[in-house]
């Protein structure tokens, strides 16, 4: 090849993104809301406003934000651990659950590893995968919207590395017992991490989904995973956290982007976790919600599983699906839309949800005609 051949290659050659990154499918967040009157449930976040002790924190931090946050984020880490009677060597922060997630699954795999996970669920966990260069295994739900954990213990093979398992399960509300996933833990190797991802356990009634903290004491291959963008309201500052084992831990916080967890997001979360009370009074007010919005759905005809997030899923075909949407946007109420599967929509304040209400009568009366 002469030297001008090689200039014209050159000039005309490009850079070009991974394979995998290329054909990544994008993240889809609920939509935004652009009005005063618009009711924003197609994301599940808090429809309170910030915990006053979480409001102060920051603010008082944000006199600070020239500095850099602390890396380690010990403060942080030991509040949590004595929250849930761990030590802080077995806590990993990051920016939001999905942004541990994604330290879990960069620690854990390297390329053609699997990732196991029931579908439909978390939205993020496919492209997490994908992104490692790992293979995703999508387990479909059983029919009662939950997960088949017979047919994900079925599915492991010598490649496999981490099985998610989300309780209450994003976007059908359904959770996993504590009885069957012990099951499930003692029949699968040790060497592979099961996750227990629990971004709505506050919003879960006690006894309904399982006893995370007991088994992770007893099995030491076992990772809980948490957030406070739920039901502590932070959505907006993302900060997350995991509990495993020492050393898985300490693996989590290698693989951490550099100062992720910003000052004013730990400081909030450390005030969230003080108020606890406050909390927990909110999540209360929601929990009522929800079962008023179930109750009446079912006596308007819906079919739809007792969910114990703060969403509720409608199972629907891709021209329900469209019917439902649609009515909830001439009504100017954003839900999110799962296309093949159904629709998700947020518990929110009385009068949305009543919005809600008067909505799903009225689709059900036309698609019923």
């Amino acid at each position: 090849m002469t030297s001008n051949q090689i200039l014209m290659a050159t000039e005309t050659a490009h850079p070009t993104l991974r394979a995998a990154v290329a054909g990544l499918p994008s993240y889809v967040p609920g939509r935004r809301s652009a009005g005063e009157d618009i009711a924003a449930l197609a994301s599940n976040e808090s429809h309170y406003e910030p915990l006053p002790a979480a409001a102060a924190a920051v603010a008082e931090a944000a006199g600070r934000m020239n500095r850099y946050p602390d890396m380690a984020a010990v403060e942080l880490r030991e509040r949590i651990a004595a929250h849930l009677a761990v030590t802080a060597e077995e806590v990993a922060v990051g920016p939001g659950s999905v942004g541990v997630l994604q330290q879990i699954i960069t620690g854990l795999c390297d390329a053609g590893d699997e990732v196991i996970f029931a579908w439909r669920s978390f939205e993020a966990y496919p492209i997490l995968v994908e992104l490692a260069g790992a293979k995703p295994v999508r387990i479909p739900l059983d029919d009662a919207e939950g997960h088949d954990l017979d047919a994900m213990a079925a599915a492991v093979t010598d490649r496999t590395r981490i099985v998610l398992l989300c309780t209450p399960n994003n976007p059908t509300g359904v959770p996993i017992s504590h009885e069957r996933i012990e099951a499930f833990l003692r029949s699968i190797r040790s060497d592979i991490l099961v996750v227990i991802d629990e971004a709505y356990v506050e919003y879960a009634e006690t006894g309904s989904g399982p006893d995370s903290l007991s088994l992770y004491r007893e099995f030491p291959n076992m990772c809980i995973l948490r957030t406070f963008s739920k039901a502590y309201g932070l959505a907006g500052l993302r900060v997350g956290y995991a509990v495993a084992a020492p050393a898985i831990a300490e693996g989590l916080r290698r693989t951490a982007i550099p100062f992720a967890v910003t000052a004013l997001a730990q400081k909030a979360a450390i005030a969230s976790l003080d108020a606890s009370d406050e909390m927990e009074a909110r999540t209360a007010v929601v929990k009522q919600e929800r079962s008023r919005l179930s109750a009446q759905l079912a006596a308007q005809g819906w079919t739809l599983q007792p969910s114990q997030g703060n969403f509720l899923w409608i199972r629907a075909d891709d021209d329900l699906r469209a019917r439902l949407v649609g009515a909830f946007d001439q009504a100017d109420i954003m839900v999110r839309a799962y296309p093949g599967d159904g629709v998700r929509i947020t518990v929110a304040d009385p009068a949305s949800n009543d919005r809600v209400l008067q909505v799903m009568a009225t689709i059900l009366a036309v698609h019923a005609a």
